[in-house]
């Protein structure tokens, strides 16, 4: 080989390095753009479990099954104490109601006692009202109306009122110029209330 020969071999030899090194060059690219796209995405997943590991960790805990039981017992609780008291409420009511209807009744059947009462006292002369037996009568009646009022009845005024269907019931009419019209001339028996409601309706004469 001469030496020209060996000037050519040695320029050959190193464009050949040359096209070496260029050939490397995109492999070595390659490779880091390899490593840069794994980095990205290496980098969104660690948020990802960085973001979850953070809903995770404010997601509420699952409830104690036992706390759960708990909760369903006390509520229970309070639905029965609830019901007992509305229980005891409405007992409490029917009780009243039937001591009223109790009392009503037993008023009922002391009326017409205390109606003869009255008629008997009024027949006595006024010169025998000193008279032990008269002031005996005049005695238990007056203790009988005080029982009766204590327990909230009341007789209901008539003669000189105006007529009122809900506490008066007219068996007769009669024509007078000196009265007004609608007005009660005359009780013929009288009517009581119990506790403001009407036992006994006055029995009167309304004048037209």
């Amino acid at each position: 080989m001469n030496k020209e020969e060996a000037i050519q071999e040695e320029e050959l030899q190193k464009e050949k390095a040359e096209a070496g090194e260029v050939q490397e060059e995109p492999e070595a690219a390659k490779e880091q753009d390899i490593e840069e796209a794994a980095g990205d995405s290496k980098e969104p997943k660690e948020q990802k479990e960085k973001s979850e590991k953070s809903f995770l960790g404010k997601k509420k805990k699952k409830k104690d099954p036992r706390d759960e039981k708990i909760e369903e017992l006390e509520d229970r609780v309070k639905r029965q104490m609830a019901e007992f008291d509305n229980f005891r409420k409405r007992t409490e009511k029917e009780k009243s109601h039937m001591y009223e209807i109790g009392a009503r009744d037993v008023i009922e059947k002391i009326l017409p006692v205390v109606d003869n009462f009255e008629r008997g006292l009024d027949t006595v002369p006024e010169a025998e009202r000193t008279n032990p037996v008269i002031e005996g009568m005049d005695k238990i009646y007056k203790q009988l109306m005080t029982v009766l009022t204590d327990l909230g009845v009341a007789p209901i005024e008539a003669a000189g009122q105006e007529f009122d269907p809900n506490l008066h019931n007219a068996v007769m009419h009669v024509e007078d110029e000196e009265l007004g019209e609608n007005i009660v001339a005359e009780e013929f028996q009288k009517g009581y209330t119990y506790k403001e409601t009407v036992i006994r309706h006055s029995m009167v004469k309304v004048a037209n």
